[in-house]
């Protein structure tokens, strides 16, 4: 069984500052609920650790696109199924939209649990929304005087 998630979300920030944030893995922890940390290997390869309920892993997965301010997607190397993409899209000179689509093959009870109930999109809409939480913040924060 395998499993998609789909999710946009509209930020009050311009595109580079989405990009900004996302494109830097080690912020990944700061707004990514499940990730406790990502080690790089090399420049396009990296090593996730979770924290789900119910279980720890960790996998390895390669950027196989990144496209400067529109596009930065990966699949897994090691550990467990999974790949994704995420786009982002100019709304206007102050706001922009993150568009997240992950494909993943559930293993074990809670992960299928979640993909069953839509807890995986659950948690998903929740880390767009810290996302966003933080790109704003910080494009805030630089146009304060």
């Amino acid at each position: 069984m395998s499993s998609s998630i789909v999710e946009t979300i509209d930020v009050n920030a311009p595109v580079a500052d989405s990009w900004a944030l996302w494109s830097d893995v080690t912020q990944w922890p700061t707004f990514l609920s499940h990730v406790h940390r990502v080690d790089p290997v090399d420049a396009r390869t990296f090593t996730w650790w979770l924290s789900l309920p119910g279980a720890d892993k960790a996998f390895t997965a390669e950027l196989t696109e990144v496209v400067a301010e529109d596009r930065i997607a990966w699949h897994t190397t090691a550990g467990v199924r999974h790949a994704g993409v995420v786009t982002f899209h100019r709304l206007s000179d102050t706001t922009s939209r993150v568009a997240l689509q992950i494909e993943y093959e559930p293993q074990g009870f809670v992960e299928y649990l979640g993909a069953l109930t839509n807890l995986d999109k659950t948690l998903a809409n929740y880390d767009l929304g810290q996302f966003k939480r933080r790109v704003e913040e910080t494009a805030a924060a630089r146009i304060r005087p």
